[in-house]
Order: C-alpha cells, then structure tokens, then sequence
C-alpha cells in the first residue's frame, strides 16, 4: 500500500519547506508494521530524534453496512485504527529505549478521531468503529506508557486527540485555500495539534478534544449512570432476573414508566 510519489507526502514536504520549515517525505504506508517502522525511522534519521508523533492518516470507504464489503471494512481499519497502532509502537518503543539510556523524552502523540467514532454516523460502521478504537487506544497508552522509565517523564507526555468532524479526509479544500474564516477548513484544527504538541499542554493526557470551525469541546469518556443491584427479600446480593432489569431501566434509566412510591427503594 505504497503512496504514489506524486501525492500529499511530496507535496506537504513542499509547502512545509516553502514557509521556512524543514520536511522529508516518505512513502511507506502506516497500514503495514514494518512500513510505520520506516516512518518513525525516517524522521529520526533525518532530525535526530523524535518529538511529536501525528496521526492523521485515513480513508473513507462509506456505506450502509447491508452492502458494505469485507475490504470496505478491512481497509479503513487498516489504515485509521492499525495505521495509529503501528506508528504508537515503533515511537513507544523508542522513546522507552531513549528513557533507558537516560535520555528522558518529553514526547508527544496526537491522534485524530471523529463524531463517527464517538457518537455515531450512518454509513460509517467501518470508520467509526476505527476512531472509536484510536480513542480507547489513546486512552490506554496514555496509562501503559507510565510504567516505565519513560514514565514520569512520558507521564508528562501527551496522548490525546485533536477532533475533525467525520468524513472531512474527502470534502473540502485545502487550508491555504481558504482567504477568509470558513468553519470546513480543515486549517481550523491545527492550532489544537500546535497547542497539544507543546510544553504548554504538558499536563495534559489521554484527552479527547473536539475543534470544528471556531468549537472547541472536550468529549467525556463513556460513564456509568446511576448503579441498581439486584437483592434478595433479605438485602442479599442474587443474580437479577430479567423481568426485574425491564421494570428498573423503564423507571429509572429510561423513565418510561412511573414507579410511585417504590421510587424510595429504588425497587
């Protein structure tokens, strides 16, 4: 899954150094292990170390899943969810290695995920299951990594998400395109990308931020609501019967149902 010589990577490596920066391209695709490899390997080759990891490679391959195909699905996984995968494990592992020979990294990964992903979207089942994935791994990273002698220092690391509104890999311009505020300009999330990769948001860890147009929010994980357990005449723990788990999300999750003074026991 090779990129094409004449696509994003030369053409952003251009514009980069255009405006006075410093960009090598590389054409290995993040869908395969050892490919990532060569991609954390390329940058630390070329700058001598690595600092900031990026994750903002992706596809869309949209349909409602009755005629959605096994390759549909396959390869936006491949790309979005193992893309991220495999790029967090070869800079992890550096960066654990560099923490071993005592050189403390302050490293930073920002993935990108979308409402797909976090609060669903028709004809999407591949993609939003994918960026809902590159959130829990986030999430799960951001407590793996602490560990480590990378630790203390990587727990100061950020790992965390800026947020693009779903679908947005295909509409749109480019940001340089755009000569007034536009709220689709993809350009409109760079500034949180800055901002995460810097020493200002060193405090910050396994977050998930959502910047569209001029909104910026951040996403809550999945919580538990109120908690009911299911006793026995006599106050003791039993095994709820389904019956009773009907009549209790009715009353009191869904309230659907009215359950009068039964409301005092929660019953």
């Amino acid at each position: 899954m090779k990129v094409p010589t004449s696509e994003p990577p030369t053409r952003s490596s251009r514009v980069i150094n255009k405006r006075g920066g410093e960009a090598v391209a590389n054409y290995d695709s993040v869908a395969d292990f050892e490919g990532a490899k060569n991609i954390i390997g390329s940058a630390i080759d070329a700058f001598g170390r690595l600092d900031v990891l990026v994750n903002n490679a992706g596809i869309l391959r949209d349909k409602m899943m009755f005629s959605m195909s096994p390759d549909d699905f396959d390869s936006v996984v491949k790309v979005h969810l193992y893309g991220a995968f495999n790029t967090m494990h070869h800079a992890s592992a550096y960066w654990r290695n560099e923490s071993k020979e005592g050189r403390q990294p302050r490293a930073a990964i920002i993935n990108t995920v979308s409402s797909a992903g976090l609060q669903g979207q028709a004809s999407q089942i591949n993609y939003g299951a994918a960026k809902a994935g590159v959130a829990a791994m986030t999430i799960i990273a951001s407590l793996e990594l602490s560990r480590y002698g990378v630790p203390r220092e990587l727990h100061r690391s950020r790992w965390r998400h800026a947020h693009g509104r779903a679908g947005d890999e295909d509409r749109g311009q480019e940001s340089e395109d755009y000569t007034e505020f536009e709220a689709m300009n993809p350009g409109n999330s760079a500034p949180a990308v800055v901002w995460l990769a810097s020493d200002q948001a060193l405090h910050v860890t396994g977050q998930v931020f959502r910047l569209v147009g001029n909104n910026l929010a951040l996403y809550r994980p999945w919580e538990m609501g109120e908690q009911f357990l299911a006793t026995d005449k006599e106050g003791k723990p039993k095994q709820w019967d389904p019956a009773d788990i009907g009549r209790i999300v009715n009353r009191y999750v869904f309230q659907s149902e009215n359950p009068g003074i039964d409301a005092q026991r929660r019953a």
